[in-house]
C-alpha cells in the first residue's frame, strides 16, 4: 500500500457539530456538497468559480480548521483585525494522511496590508523584508518565497488580485517548485486561466451545481476568456 506524504487527504463535516442547513454558508452550493459528501484532496487543489458562489468561503474554511489564522500567516499567527469568515471551519474534520507535517501558511490578497503590519509588529528571529515598501505583487511573491518551503500545507486565496500577468507567471513558477518538494500540498482559489493552469493540478469548477472535477480547456473562464480576446467588441458594445 502507498501513503501519500501531503497533509489532508479529505474533507468532511464533524459527526459531533453539523454545519445547520437552510442558512448561508450552507446555502452554497459549493458548501453544501462539502459538508454532505465530502471532499477529496490531492497534493493540488485549484478551486475556479463565479463570485459570491463559495469557493473563497471553502479555501478559507479549509485553512482555518487546519489551524491558519483566517487573515493570513501560519499556524502560530494570531493577527485578527475585524472576524468577517464564515462558522464553516468550526464543523468541518480534515482527514491527514498519517505522519505527515503539520506546517501550514494562508495568504490572500485582501488582507494582505493589515497582515504586513502584523508581522512587522512581531517579528521573527530572522528578519523578514519589509513588504510595506514594496508594490502589492512584488510583496505577495516575496512572501510565498520566504514562507512557503518544505513540507506542509499552502493555501491562497485570489492571489491574481495582487499580481500582474507576469506576476501570475512568476508564482506558478514558485508553485511548481514547491510542489516538487515531497510533504508539500496546494490548495488555492482563483480567477486567473493562468493560475488554474497549474501544472499537474486537481481543477474543481464551482457553481450552482457544487463542486466539479473540470479539465482546464473546458472551464467557464477559460472560454470566456478566449472568446474575450478573440472578438472583445461582441462583450464591450452591451456594457
Amino acid at each position: 500500500m502507498s501513503f501519500s506524504t501531503y497533509p489532508i487527504r479529505s474533507v468532511t463535516e464533524r459527526t459531533d457539530k453539523p454545519l445547520p442547513r437552510g442558512r448561508w454558508p450552507a446555502t452554497l452550493a459549493a458548501v453544501k456538497q462539502v459538508v454532505d459528501e465530502g471532499l477529496d484532496l490531492r497534493q493540488a487543489t485549484v478551486i475556479v468559480g463565479e463570485n459570491g458562489a463559495g469557493k473563497s468561503t471553502v479555501v478559507e474554511a479549509i485553512a482555518a480548521a487546519y489551524g491558519l489564522s483566517p487573515e493570513g500567516g501560519s499556524t502560530g499567527a494570531r493577527h485578527s483585525t475585524r472576524v468577517s469568515e464564515s462558522v464553516l471551519s468550526h464543523h468541518l474534520q480534515l482527514i491527514r494522511n498519517v505522519g505527515t507535517s503539520r506546517r501550514g501558511y494562508f495568504l490572500r490578497a485582501e488582507t494582505m496590508h493589515g497582515f504586513f503590519t502584523y508581522l512587522e509588529d512581531n517579528p521573527g528571529r530572522v528578519p523578514d523584508p519589509v513588504f510595506h515598501e514594496m508594490s502589492h505583487g512584488e510583496s505577495f511573491l516575496e512572501i510565498v518565497k520566504e514562507r512557503f518551503h518544505g513540507q506542509g500545507l499552502w493555501v491562497l486565496d485570489e492571489p491574481e488580485s495582487a499580481l500582474s500577468f507576469q506576476g501570475c507567471l512568476g508564482l506558478v513558477g514558485l508553485l511548481k517548485e514547491i510542489l516538487a518538494q515531497p510533504g508539500s500540498q496546494l490548495v488555492m482559489s482563483t480567477h486567473s486561466p493562468l493560475l488554474a493552469a497549474l501544472p499537474g493540478a486537481q481543477i474543481l469548477e464551482v457553481g450552482p451545481w457544487g463542486l466539479r472535477d473540470m479539465a482546464w480547456e473546458d472551464l467557464d473562464v477559460v472560454n470566456h476568456w478566449k472568446s474575450f480576446m478573440a472578438a472583445p467588441e461582441r462583450y464591450l458594445r452591451h456594457l
